[in-house]
């Protein structure tokens, strides 16, 4: 009877243990309650965005890291970073601007495009400007859906392609070398479309759900698709200048408002991929890396300055694609890293700053 006793005690001892022991931040029970706390905390606090439960199709415990592998935007090295252009000339601002309604005859500054499993975001923020640029210099003369196909595979100095880029490279190389045209995957638009399938980033919809891992950067070829009837080379499109924007809201602004959108990089925290509605701030949660993006124009919601953002997540994550983060303040680094350049043509010419010889 005694041992069975002291057999009792040792269990009961070993199993309040293991209750009242702190869990691991590695293990599958803390990251779950983890993910639930990141949501339950910013609705909590009622701060200026509402979270949600956006990866209804991957387990829990797998969300933070494939959230990180999708924040593709390396640390630029030194020589590789852009001049800055000259401040711009003093203009009148308005409190808010879409560059949707103020381009409205230009379709590519009103798409969602989506990386897949892929962190290519530094290349799709790139070409989606890039797109727009072409659009809006050409005043809707020219129409032409930028590769991130493309930039993504042959742009060997930008990085690691799905793993990870430079988007100042991404500018410098469609200044240098150019590229051509491609439509989204499955589309047969223009010379090379994307090649990795879209899948639900952080959300459930009509596609598949996104895969736990990063699929291997497609590659390079220098050719364009059997059915596209335009040499690989005469599809290619230029850049005239390739630049940084100052950090300052106002020359962001401007570069906007008189040229196109642009595009940026901000640090993405683990509650932003829940992100719902609202003004996006970091709220709670650790840093997960880089991510880039395209930044249209900017408002004002309830009181708070914001940027209007397009993500790469496709149209059904967030609001339709779309979101919004506090504007004025250098939010997680977002006003700190804007690149952009001008499209080769007669009116870029024209209103270039005379950056680079």
């Amino acid at each position: 009877m005694e041992v069975v006793f002291v057999l009792c005690v040792v269990l009961a001892l070993g199993m309040a243990e293991r209750l009242h022991a702190p869990m691991r931040p590695s293990s599958q029970e803390y990251l779950e309650r983890e993910w639930d706390m990141i949501i339950s905390k910013v609705n909590y606090v009622n701060t200026t965005w509402k979270a949600g439960d956006n990866f209804l199709r991957i387990m829990k415990h797998e969300r933070k890291a494939y959230a990180k592998k999708l924040c593709g935007v390396l640390k630029t090295p030194l020589n590789l970073q852009l001049p800055q252009r000259p401040p711009l000339s003093a203009t009148s601002l308005p409190e808010s601007f879409d560059a949707r309604d103020n381009w409205s005859h230009c379709p590519t500054i009103k798409e969602v495009r989506d990386q897949g499993d892929c962190g290519s975001c530094w290349a799709f923020g790139a070409v989606e400007a890039m797109s727009d640029r072409i659009c809006i210099h050409s005043e809707g003369q020219e129409n032409a859906h930028i590769s991130a196909e493309d930039l993504l595979t042959c742009c060997y100095s930008c990085g690691s392609g799905c793993d990870g880029g430079y988007p100042e490279a991404a500018w410098s190389f469609f200044k240098r070398w150019g590229i051509v045209t491609g439509g989204q995957y499955n589309s047969s638009q223009g010379c090379r479309p994307y090649s990795i399938k879209p899948c639900e980033h952080h959300t459930t919809g009509r596609l598949l759900p996104c895969k736990k891992s990063i699929d291997p950067t497609p590659k390079c070829q220098e050719s364009c698709e059997s059915s596209y009837k335009v040499s690989y080379s005469t599809d290619k499109h230029y850049g005239a200048t390739s630049y940084s924007v100052p950090p300052v809201v106002s020359e962001i602004q401007t570069e906007i408002m008189k040229y196109g959108p642009v595009e940026g990089a901000f640090i993405v925290y683990s509650d932003f991929p829940t992100y719902k509605s609202g003004v996006y701030q970091h709220t709670t949660g650790t840093a997960l890396g880089g991510h880039a993006i395209r930044i249209l124009g900017w408002g004002v919601e309830e009181g708070v300055d914001y940027w209007l953002v397009a993500n790469s997540w496709n149209a059904d994550w967030g609001d339709n694609g779309f979101f919004k983060i506090k504007r004025g303040t250098n939010e997680c680094g977002i006003e700190k890293q804007i690149t952009a350049g001008l499209p080769k043509g007669k009116r870029a010419r024209e209103t270039t700053p005379m950056l680079e010889k």
